[in-house]
């Protein structure tokens, strides 16, 4: 499973609870779209996650941009993401970076609040925050390979989840 998560907001620790946590310490990968604000929040985070891959946001200290890109683009599962904050564009830039990136999925927050958009080459997902959500409903997204039974080119069945566990949209992968 791959959980994606962004604008976690601290100034101390991860700042994960319920559902959000169990997915992250289950998860082989952890995709993470900015604002951890404070090293002391990074290294929290990276404490249950080993395999984390993250950008820094707009709200980040010298000591965690430092530490973290602005944007990057991995590989995992079989599907390529670029992980942005994504406050400098909005939905038409973020295509473009995809596009440039030749991504499958770009991963963006700042916002606060989950949003899944698919374009025409590139997926934009915004997993909300877990942390501080704007609209108090606080998310997080989790993808899982789907299996190939030839009748989908879904490559991974993606959901935006509550804190609590309940599903609030699902989406996929192409």
């Amino acid at each position: 499973m791959i959980t994606v998560l962004s604008d976690t907001h601290s100034t101390s620790g991860h700042e994960l609870a319920g559902r959000t946590r169990e997915a992250v310490e289950e998860a082989s990968v952890v995709v993470h779209a900015g604002d951890f604000t404070t090293g002391d929040a990074l290294d929290a985070f990276q404490s249950v996650s080993d395999r984390l891959y993250a950008v820094h946001g707009n709200n980040a200290t010298p000591e965690v941009q430092n530490r973290l890109p602005p944007e990057r683009t991995v590989e995992v599962a079989g599907a390529r993401f670029v992980l942005t904050h994504g406050d400098d564009r909005g939905a038409t830039g973020l295509s473009l970076l995809g596009r440039q990136e030749a991504a499958d999925v770009v991963v963006f927050g700042h916002s606060h609040r989950h949003a899944v958009s698919q374009g025409e080459d590139v997926l934009l997902l915004n997993p909300g925050s877990h942390a501080d959500p704007r609209g108090g409903v606080p998310t997080h997204a989790e993808l899982r390979p789907t299996e190939d039974d030839g009748d989908s080119d879904a490559r991974l069945a993606g959901e935006i989840r509550h804190r609590d566990g309940s599903v609030l949209e699902e989406f996929v992968v192409k």
